[in-house]
Protein backbone atom coordinates (compact mmCIF):
# COMPACT_ATOMS: atom_id res chain seq x y z
CA UNK A 1 0.00 0.00 0.00
CA UNK A 2 0.75 3.65 -0.67
CA UNK A 3 -0.02 5.98 1.99
CA UNK A 4 -2.03 8.97 0.53
CA UNK A 5 -0.85 12.30 1.73
CA UNK A 6 -3.63 13.41 3.76
CA UNK A 7 -2.52 12.05 7.12
CA UNK A 8 -5.95 12.22 8.82
CA UNK A 9 -7.92 9.62 6.26
CA UNK A 10 -7.23 5.81 6.49
CA UNK A 11 -7.64 5.33 3.26
CA UNK A 12 -4.85 4.28 1.17
CA UNK A 13 -3.57 3.76 -2.44
CA UNK A 14 -3.75 0.30 -2.86
CA UNK A 15 -2.48 -1.98 -5.52
CA UNK A 16 -4.78 -4.55 -7.25
CA UNK A 17 -3.51 -7.57 -8.79
CA UNK A 18 -5.30 -10.37 -10.78
CA UNK A 19 -7.75 -7.69 -11.94
CA UNK A 20 -8.72 -9.15 -15.49
CA UNK A 21 -6.87 -9.09 -18.69
CA UNK A 22 -3.80 -7.54 -18.90
CA UNK A 23 -1.51 -8.17 -22.01
CA UNK A 24 0.91 -5.70 -21.52
CA UNK A 25 1.56 -6.12 -17.49
CA UNK A 26 -0.09 -2.82 -16.60
CA UNK A 27 0.11 -2.31 -12.53
CA UNK A 28 -3.35 -1.13 -11.11
CA UNK A 29 -4.07 1.11 -7.91
CA UNK A 30 -7.01 1.69 -6.44
CA UNK A 31 -8.35 4.33 -4.18
CA UNK A 32 -11.46 4.27 -2.18
CA UNK A 33 -12.47 7.08 0.11
CA UNK A 34 -13.27 6.05 3.70
CA UNK A 35 -16.85 7.98 2.92
CA UNK A 36 -17.84 6.56 -0.50
CA UNK A 37 -20.95 7.77 -2.00
CA UNK A 38 -24.23 5.88 -2.20
CA UNK A 39 -23.74 5.46 -6.00
CA UNK A 40 -20.01 6.72 -6.61
CA UNK A 41 -18.99 8.18 -10.01
CA UNK A 42 -15.29 6.30 -10.88
CA UNK A 43 -12.39 8.81 -12.17
CA UNK A 44 -9.19 6.92 -14.34
CA UNK A 45 -6.97 9.16 -13.49
CA UNK A 46 -3.84 8.27 -15.93
CA UNK A 47 0.06 9.41 -15.62
CA UNK A 48 3.15 10.89 -18.03
CA UNK A 49 5.95 9.86 -19.49
CA UNK A 50 8.47 8.20 -16.31
CA UNK A 51 5.52 8.99 -14.29
CA UNK A 52 3.82 6.98 -11.76
CA UNK A 53 0.78 6.06 -9.62
CA UNK A 54 1.99 7.22 -6.51
CA UNK A 55 3.85 9.81 -8.52
CA UNK A 56 0.86 11.53 -10.03
CA UNK A 57 -1.63 10.47 -6.96
CA UNK A 58 0.36 12.41 -4.46
CA UNK A 59 1.68 14.81 -6.82
CA UNK A 60 0.17 17.09 -9.36
CA UNK A 61 -2.90 15.11 -9.58
CA UNK A 62 -3.82 15.21 -5.86
CA UNK A 63 -6.62 17.66 -6.07
CA UNK A 64 -8.41 14.97 -7.68
CA UNK A 65 -7.47 12.81 -4.43
CA UNK A 66 -9.20 15.39 -1.91
CA UNK A 67 -11.73 16.06 -3.78
CA UNK A 68 -12.54 12.01 -3.44
CA UNK A 69 -12.90 12.31 -0.13
CA UNK A 70 -14.91 15.18 -0.11
CA UNK A 71 -17.49 14.08 -3.05
CA UNK A 72 -16.67 9.74 -2.32
CA UNK A 73 -15.59 9.00 -5.88
CA UNK A 74 -13.44 6.23 -6.50
CA UNK A 75 -10.10 6.74 -8.30
CA UNK A 76 -8.06 3.46 -10.56
CA UNK A 77 -4.93 4.42 -11.04
CA UNK A 78 -3.38 2.59 -14.09
CA UNK A 79 0.51 2.49 -13.65
CA UNK A 80 2.66 2.06 -16.62
CA UNK A 81 5.56 -0.96 -16.35
CA UNK A 82 7.60 -0.56 -19.73
CA UNK A 83 11.18 1.43 -20.09
CA UNK A 84 10.00 4.88 -19.90
CA UNK A 85 7.02 4.22 -18.24
CA UNK A 86 5.15 5.82 -21.47
CA UNK A 87 1.56 4.45 -22.30
CA UNK A 88 1.17 2.80 -25.77
CA UNK A 89 -1.17 5.05 -27.85
CA UNK A 90 1.25 4.43 -30.91
CA UNK A 91 0.29 0.23 -31.99
CA UNK A 92 -2.06 -0.87 -34.23
CA UNK A 93 -3.21 -2.80 -31.04
CA UNK A 94 -3.38 0.07 -28.56
CA UNK A 95 -5.66 1.85 -31.27
CA UNK A 96 -8.35 -0.52 -31.28
CA UNK A 97 -11.09 -1.18 -29.28
CA UNK A 98 -10.25 -4.46 -27.22
CA UNK A 99 -6.90 -4.50 -29.07
CA UNK A 100 -4.85 -6.27 -27.07
CA UNK A 101 -3.07 -3.43 -25.53
CA UNK A 102 -2.83 -0.76 -22.79
CA UNK A 103 -6.34 0.06 -22.94
CA UNK A 104 -7.12 -3.17 -23.10
CA UNK A 105 -5.75 -3.65 -19.40
CA UNK A 106 -7.19 -0.28 -18.79
CA UNK A 107 -10.80 -1.26 -19.18
CA UNK A 108 -10.05 -4.39 -17.10
CA UNK A 109 -9.86 -2.08 -14.25
CA UNK A 110 -12.82 -0.12 -14.89
CA UNK A 111 -14.79 -3.55 -15.17
CA UNK A 112 -13.16 -5.04 -11.66
CA UNK A 113 -14.06 -1.84 -9.84
CA UNK A 114 -17.58 -1.41 -11.42
CA UNK A 115 -17.98 -5.33 -10.43
CA UNK A 116 -17.28 -4.51 -6.40
CA UNK A 117 -19.01 -1.51 -6.01
CA UNK A 118 -21.90 0.66 -6.85
CA UNK A 119 -20.44 2.86 -9.58
CA UNK A 120 -22.69 5.22 -11.10
CA UNK A 121 -22.34 4.10 -14.92
CA UNK A 122 -23.43 7.90 -15.74
CA UNK A 123 -19.94 9.41 -14.35
CA UNK A 124 -17.50 6.82 -15.46
CA UNK A 125 -14.53 9.67 -16.53
CA UNK A 126 -11.02 9.85 -17.49
CA UNK A 127 -8.23 12.51 -17.17
CA UNK A 128 -4.79 12.28 -17.91
CA UNK A 129 -1.34 14.16 -18.02
CA UNK A 130 0.99 14.44 -21.65
CA UNK A 131 0.96 10.86 -21.90
CA UNK A 132 -2.05 10.07 -19.84
CA UNK A 133 -3.69 12.77 -21.75
CA UNK A 134 -2.81 10.92 -25.46
CA UNK A 135 -4.16 7.55 -23.84
CA UNK A 136 -7.47 9.94 -22.13
CA UNK A 137 -8.16 10.66 -25.76
CA UNK A 138 -7.67 6.82 -26.94
CA UNK A 139 -10.02 5.39 -23.88
CA UNK A 140 -12.73 8.41 -24.71
CA UNK A 141 -12.48 7.14 -28.87
CA UNK A 142 -12.45 3.75 -27.85
CA UNK A 143 -14.95 3.34 -25.03
CA UNK A 144 -17.12 5.69 -25.58
CA UNK A 145 -20.09 3.67 -24.13
CA UNK A 146 -18.50 3.37 -20.94
CA UNK A 147 -17.05 7.11 -20.35
CA UNK A 148 -19.54 10.16 -20.39
CA UNK A 149 -16.32 13.00 -20.06
CA UNK A 150 -12.97 13.37 -20.10
CA UNK A 151 -10.18 15.79 -19.25
CA UNK A 152 -7.13 15.73 -20.91
CA UNK A 153 -4.41 18.11 -20.03
CA UNK A 154 -1.30 18.62 -22.94
CA UNK A 155 -2.44 15.55 -24.99
CA UNK A 156 -2.77 15.41 -28.81
CA UNK A 157 -5.56 13.90 -30.63
CA UNK A 158 -6.53 10.20 -30.63
CA UNK A 159 -4.57 8.55 -33.03
CA UNK A 160 -2.29 11.16 -33.42
CA UNK A 161 0.29 9.00 -32.42
CA UNK A 162 -0.08 5.84 -34.93
CA UNK A 163 3.19 4.41 -35.88
CA UNK A 164 3.66 0.85 -37.70
CA UNK A 165 6.95 -0.06 -36.38
CA UNK A 166 6.94 -1.14 -32.76
CA UNK A 167 7.48 2.71 -31.75
CA UNK A 168 5.61 4.21 -28.89
CA UNK A 169 6.79 7.53 -30.21
CA UNK A 170 5.93 9.58 -33.24
CA UNK A 171 7.92 12.28 -33.91
CA UNK A 172 5.76 14.47 -36.70
CA UNK A 173 2.79 14.22 -33.90
CA UNK A 174 5.02 15.38 -31.04
CA UNK A 175 6.12 18.64 -33.30
CA UNK A 176 2.84 19.36 -34.55
CA UNK A 177 2.40 18.64 -37.89
CA UNK A 178 0.58 16.47 -38.58
CA UNK A 179 -2.76 18.13 -39.49
CA UNK A 180 -6.19 16.94 -40.46
CA UNK A 181 -9.82 17.83 -41.44
CA UNK A 182 -12.23 17.52 -38.81
CA UNK A 183 -14.00 14.89 -40.49
CA UNK A 184 -10.97 12.82 -41.01
CA UNK A 185 -10.17 13.29 -37.32
CA UNK A 186 -12.96 12.21 -36.48
CA UNK A 187 -13.58 9.24 -38.84
CA UNK A 188 -9.92 7.96 -37.27
CA UNK A 189 -11.74 8.11 -33.84
CA UNK A 190 -14.95 6.50 -34.60
CA UNK A 191 -12.42 3.46 -37.02
CA UNK A 192 -11.03 2.34 -33.43
CA UNK A 193 -14.84 1.36 -32.64
CA UNK A 194 -16.54 0.09 -35.43
CA UNK A 195 -19.96 0.11 -36.33
CA UNK A 196 -20.37 2.48 -33.22
CA UNK A 197 -23.41 5.33 -33.72
CA UNK A 198 -23.90 6.35 -30.38
CA UNK A 199 -23.07 9.60 -28.57
CA UNK A 200 -19.35 10.51 -27.74
CA UNK A 201 -18.07 11.38 -24.18
CA UNK A 202 -17.73 15.46 -23.58
CA UNK A 203 -14.31 16.19 -23.65
CA UNK A 204 -12.24 19.17 -22.19
CA UNK A 205 -8.53 19.83 -23.58
CA UNK A 206 -5.96 22.16 -22.30
CA UNK A 207 -2.69 23.07 -23.73
CA UNK A 208 0.10 25.88 -22.89
CA UNK A 209 1.20 27.72 -25.83
CA UNK A 210 4.82 27.15 -25.80
CA UNK A 211 4.39 23.14 -25.34
CA UNK A 212 7.68 21.84 -27.33
CA UNK A 213 7.32 18.73 -26.02
CA UNK A 214 3.76 18.28 -27.91
CA UNK A 215 3.51 21.29 -30.02
CA UNK A 216 0.51 23.51 -29.06
CA UNK A 217 -0.78 22.63 -32.77
CA UNK A 218 -2.43 19.50 -31.28
CA UNK A 219 -4.41 21.50 -29.60
CA UNK A 220 -6.48 22.74 -32.30
CA UNK A 221 -6.47 19.36 -33.40
CA UNK A 222 -7.47 17.59 -30.48
CA UNK A 223 -10.95 20.75 -30.59
CA UNK A 224 -11.13 19.49 -34.50
CA UNK A 225 -11.27 16.01 -33.43
CA UNK A 226 -14.30 16.17 -30.30
CA UNK A 227 -16.41 18.53 -31.88
CA UNK A 228 -16.88 16.01 -35.10
CA UNK A 229 -17.39 13.30 -32.97
CA UNK A 230 -19.76 15.57 -31.39
CA UNK A 231 -21.75 16.99 -34.62
CA UNK A 232 -20.73 20.46 -33.86
CA UNK A 233 -19.50 23.19 -35.50
CA UNK A 234 -15.60 24.36 -34.82
CA UNK A 235 -16.78 27.77 -34.24
CA UNK A 236 -17.01 28.20 -30.61
CA UNK A 237 -20.25 29.00 -28.77
CA UNK A 238 -18.51 30.89 -25.86
CA UNK A 239 -15.03 32.36 -24.86
CA UNK A 240 -13.65 33.94 -21.81
CA UNK A 241 -11.06 34.20 -20.24
CA UNK A 242 -10.79 32.76 -16.53
CA UNK A 243 -7.55 33.84 -15.97
CA UNK A 244 -5.68 36.71 -17.73
CA UNK A 245 -3.53 34.15 -19.42
CA UNK A 246 -6.54 31.62 -20.21
CA UNK A 247 -8.44 31.37 -23.52
CA UNK A 248 -11.43 29.25 -22.75
CA UNK A 249 -13.62 27.92 -25.69
CA UNK A 250 -16.75 26.12 -25.42
CA UNK A 251 -18.64 24.24 -28.18
CA UNK A 252 -22.20 22.94 -28.31
CA UNK A 253 -23.47 23.47 -24.68
CA UNK A 254 -21.41 27.05 -23.10
CA UNK A 255 -22.53 25.72 -19.04
CA UNK A 256 -19.47 24.04 -17.05
CA UNK A 257 -20.08 21.19 -18.39
CA UNK A 258 -19.73 22.34 -22.45
CA UNK A 259 -20.02 19.00 -24.61
CA UNK A 260 -16.04 20.10 -25.81
CA UNK A 261 -14.54 22.71 -23.67
CA UNK A 262 -10.57 23.97 -24.59
CA UNK A 263 -8.40 25.81 -22.05
CA UNK A 264 -5.14 27.40 -23.86
CA UNK A 265 -2.63 28.94 -21.63
CA UNK A 266 -0.71 31.45 -22.86
CA UNK A 267 3.10 31.47 -22.05
CA UNK A 268 3.20 28.20 -20.73
CA UNK A 269 5.08 24.84 -21.85
CA UNK A 270 4.61 21.32 -21.06
CA UNK A 271 4.12 21.64 -17.58
CA UNK A 272 0.29 21.06 -16.73
CA UNK A 273 -1.84 20.53 -14.72
CA UNK A 274 -0.63 23.81 -12.81
CA UNK A 275 -2.26 24.67 -9.32
CA UNK A 276 -5.48 25.10 -9.37
CA UNK A 277 -6.54 24.03 -12.53
CA UNK A 278 -7.58 20.35 -11.66
CA UNK A 279 -10.49 22.35 -9.66
CA UNK A 280 -12.32 23.20 -13.41
CA UNK A 281 -11.60 19.96 -14.47
CA UNK A 282 -13.40 18.38 -11.67
CA UNK A 283 -16.88 20.34 -12.46
CA UNK A 284 -16.64 19.88 -15.80
CA UNK A 285 -16.15 15.91 -15.25
CA UNK A 286 -18.96 16.28 -12.82
CA UNK A 287 -17.13 14.92 -9.65
CA UNK A 288 -18.86 17.54 -7.64
CA UNK A 289 -21.84 16.70 -8.53
CA UNK A 290 -24.19 14.04 -6.98
CA UNK A 291 -25.00 10.48 -8.49
CA UNK A 292 -27.12 10.67 -11.68
CA UNK A 293 -28.26 6.98 -11.47
CA UNK A 294 -30.94 6.04 -8.95
CA UNK A 295 -29.01 4.24 -5.63
CA UNK A 296 -30.19 1.65 -3.97
CA UNK A 297 -33.24 3.38 -2.46
CA UNK A 298 -34.23 5.94 -4.96
CA UNK A 299 -36.45 8.80 -4.36
CA UNK A 300 -39.67 7.97 -6.30
CA UNK A 301 -41.42 10.46 -8.23
CA UNK A 302 -45.29 9.91 -8.78
CA UNK A 303 -46.20 8.53 -12.08
CA UNK A 304 -49.28 9.80 -13.79
CA UNK A 305 -51.69 7.09 -14.68
CA UNK A 306 -52.02 7.06 -18.33
CA UNK A 307 -55.13 7.60 -19.93
CA UNK A 308 -56.71 8.92 -23.72
CA UNK A 309 -55.82 12.77 -23.84
CA UNK A 310 -56.84 14.26 -26.84
CA UNK A 311 -54.21 15.76 -29.55
CA UNK A 312 -55.45 19.34 -28.48
CA UNK A 313 -54.69 18.98 -24.65
CA UNK A 314 -50.88 18.20 -23.76
CA UNK A 315 -50.73 15.63 -21.03
CA UNK A 316 -48.00 16.70 -18.10
CA UNK A 317 -46.33 13.82 -15.92
CA UNK A 318 -45.80 11.14 -19.32
CA UNK A 319 -47.12 8.13 -19.34
CA UNK A 320 -47.58 4.97 -21.74
CA UNK A 321 -48.44 4.53 -25.20
CA UNK A 322 -47.93 6.90 -28.70
CA UNK A 323 -45.88 10.48 -28.38
CA UNK A 324 -47.67 12.60 -30.54
CA UNK A 325 -46.59 15.83 -32.47
CA UNK A 326 -49.16 18.51 -32.05
CA UNK A 327 -48.03 20.49 -35.18
CA UNK A 328 -47.65 16.98 -37.26
CA UNK A 329 -50.47 14.48 -35.73
CA UNK A 330 -47.36 11.84 -36.37
CA UNK A 331 -45.82 9.91 -33.38
CA UNK A 332 -42.63 9.67 -31.84
CA UNK A 333 -41.00 6.28 -33.98
CA UNK A 334 -38.01 4.35 -34.14
CA UNK A 335 -37.05 3.92 -37.72
CA UNK A 336 -37.65 0.17 -38.91
CA UNK A 337 -38.14 -0.66 -35.39
CA UNK A 338 -34.16 -1.10 -34.92
CA UNK A 339 -32.90 -1.55 -31.35
CA UNK A 340 -29.41 -0.48 -32.23
CA UNK A 341 -27.88 2.31 -29.74
CA UNK A 342 -27.81 6.04 -31.31
CA UNK A 343 -30.63 5.49 -34.18
CA UNK A 344 -32.19 9.06 -33.84
CA UNK A 345 -35.76 8.97 -33.45
CA UNK A 346 -38.59 10.38 -35.99
CA UNK A 347 -41.87 11.64 -37.05
CA UNK A 348 -44.13 8.77 -38.75
CA UNK A 349 -47.62 8.06 -38.81
CA UNK A 350 -49.10 6.57 -35.83
CA UNK A 351 -49.34 2.56 -35.91
CA UNK A 352 -49.38 1.43 -32.29
CA UNK A 353 -46.04 -0.81 -32.92
CA UNK A 354 -43.76 -1.25 -30.10
CA UNK A 355 -41.55 0.88 -32.08
CA UNK A 356 -43.64 3.76 -31.10
CA UNK A 357 -44.85 2.97 -27.65
CA UNK A 358 -43.22 4.61 -25.07
CA UNK A 359 -43.26 4.78 -20.95
CA UNK A 360 -42.12 7.04 -18.76
CA UNK A 361 -40.55 5.78 -15.33
CA UNK A 362 -40.18 7.33 -12.14
CA UNK A 363 -36.44 7.76 -12.59
CA UNK A 364 -37.45 10.60 -15.32
CA UNK A 365 -36.42 8.08 -18.41
CA UNK A 366 -38.57 7.65 -21.49
CA UNK A 367 -38.27 4.07 -22.43
CA UNK A 368 -39.07 1.73 -25.75
CA UNK A 369 -39.21 -1.90 -26.31
CA UNK A 370 -38.80 -1.95 -22.10
CA UNK A 371 -34.89 -1.93 -22.03
CA UNK A 372 -33.50 1.52 -24.61
CA UNK A 373 -33.95 5.45 -22.99
CA UNK A 374 -34.75 8.07 -24.87
CA UNK A 375 -31.39 9.50 -25.16
CA UNK A 376 -29.81 13.00 -26.10
CA UNK A 377 -26.80 12.77 -28.09
CA UNK A 378 -25.19 15.87 -27.12
CA UNK A 379 -26.52 18.99 -24.74
CA UNK A 380 -26.44 21.83 -27.20
CA UNK A 381 -29.32 22.99 -30.20
CA UNK A 382 -29.12 20.27 -33.10
CA UNK A 383 -28.29 18.08 -30.85
CA UNK A 384 -30.22 14.12 -32.02
CA UNK A 385 -32.44 12.30 -29.94
CA UNK A 386 -32.05 8.95 -30.41
CA UNK A 387 -32.22 5.37 -28.66
CA UNK A 388 -29.81 3.83 -26.46
CA UNK A 389 -29.32 1.41 -23.66
CA UNK A 390 -30.63 2.53 -19.98
CA UNK A 391 -27.69 3.64 -17.98
CA UNK A 392 -28.94 6.46 -15.72
CA UNK A 393 -27.12 9.38 -17.19
CA UNK A 394 -28.87 12.94 -16.59
CA UNK A 395 -28.93 12.58 -20.87
CA UNK A 396 -31.66 9.87 -20.71
CA UNK A 397 -33.72 12.65 -18.17
CA UNK A 398 -36.96 13.98 -19.16
CA UNK A 399 -39.27 16.27 -17.76
CA UNK A 400 -43.10 16.60 -19.26
CA UNK A 401 -44.13 19.32 -18.60
CA UNK A 402 -47.77 20.56 -18.31
CA UNK A 403 -47.69 22.75 -21.58
CA UNK A 404 -46.46 20.06 -23.73
CA UNK A 405 -42.87 20.72 -23.95
CA UNK A 406 -40.16 17.73 -22.48
CA UNK A 407 -36.95 18.96 -21.53
CA UNK A 408 -33.71 17.72 -21.38
CA UNK A 409 -32.73 17.72 -17.24
CA UNK A 410 -29.04 17.78 -18.95
CA UNK A 411 -29.53 20.26 -20.95
CA UNK A 412 -32.58 22.20 -20.36
CA UNK A 413 -33.48 22.22 -24.08
CA UNK A 414 -36.52 20.73 -25.72
CA UNK A 415 -37.67 18.01 -27.88
CA UNK A 416 -37.92 19.66 -31.20
CA UNK A 417 -39.38 18.87 -34.55
CA UNK A 418 -35.90 19.83 -36.64
CA UNK A 419 -37.37 22.77 -38.79
CA UNK A 420 -40.57 22.79 -37.50
CA UNK A 421 -41.36 20.12 -40.36
CA UNK A 422 -44.28 17.96 -40.31
CA UNK A 423 -43.44 14.82 -42.51
CA UNK A 424 -42.68 11.07 -41.98
CA UNK A 425 -38.93 10.94 -41.51
CA UNK A 426 -38.69 14.34 -39.82
CA UNK A 427 -35.79 14.09 -37.29
CA UNK A 428 -36.30 14.72 -33.94
CA UNK A 429 -33.29 16.78 -31.67
CA UNK A 430 -32.36 19.04 -28.86
CA UNK A 431 -33.51 23.31 -29.01
CA UNK A 432 -33.88 26.09 -27.32
CA UNK A 433 -37.67 25.90 -26.23
CA UNK A 434 -39.30 28.65 -28.00
CA UNK A 435 -43.32 28.06 -27.19
CA UNK A 436 -43.60 26.49 -30.75
CA UNK A 437 -46.01 23.19 -31.55
CA UNK A 438 -43.66 21.11 -33.17
CA UNK A 439 -42.21 21.24 -29.32
CA UNK A 440 -45.46 20.28 -28.29
CA UNK A 441 -46.31 16.71 -27.40
CA UNK A 442 -49.03 14.67 -26.20
CA UNK A 443 -49.27 11.18 -24.57
CA UNK A 444 -51.99 8.52 -25.68
CA UNK A 445 -52.75 4.86 -25.62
Amino acid sequence: MLLAAHPAAAATLTRITGFGTNPTNLNMYLYVPDRVAARPALLVLVHYCSGSASGIFNGNGHDYVTAADRYGYIIVVPEATRSGSCFDVSTPAALRRDGGSDSTGIMAMVNYTRQRYNVDPGRIVVSGFSSGAMMTNVLAAEYPDVFSAASAFSGVPAGCFATNDGSLWNSQCSGGQITKTAQQWGDQARAMYPGYTGRYPRMQLWHGTTDTTLHYNNFGEEIKQWTNLNGLSQTPAFTDHPQSSWTRTRYGNTGTQATVEGISISGVGHQLPMSGQLAYAISFLGLDAPSTSPSATPTVTPTVTPTVTPSTTPTSGGGSGAIKGVASGRCVDVPGATQTDGTQVQLWDCNGQTNQTWSSTSASEIRVYGNKCLDAGGTGNGAKIQIYSCHGGTNQKWRVNSDGSITGVQSGLCIDASGAATANGTKLQLYSCHGGTNQKWTWSR
